[in-house]
């Protein structure tokens, strides 16, 4: 049996990830890029495993993107529709802006 070395529970009963998800201040911003394509990021994931967030949010509003560090990068403008799903993920609703 594998043991979280952060707060020494089993791996099953592990609560480290969603007390990180509830103390997050997520901040979610759009850019426009080259040739007029916008980009929505999320930023301020530390002490998730952003590989993770990354995937599932690209699973759930069906668009490429990519990781970096504590931010994820999205194809497309998905302000209004990430909300929901960073909720569905686990994340404090009044931490995302």
């Amino acid at each position: 049996m594998e043991i979280c070395p952060k707060c020494g529970l089993p791996k099953q009963a592990c609560v480290c990830e969603k007390i990180a998800k509830g103390s997050q201040n997520i901040k979610v911003t759009a850019e426009k890029k080259r040739y007029g394509k916008y980009v929505t990021i999320v930023s301020g994931l530390s002490g998730v495993d952003v590989k993770e967030v990354a995937k599932a949010l690209k699973n759930e509003l069906a668009c490429g993107g990519t990781y970096r560090d504590s931010e994820v990068e999205l194809q497309g403008d998905h302000r209004k529709k990430i909300k929901e799903v960073l909720v569905k993920l686990g994340f404090n609703p009044e931490s995302i802006d």
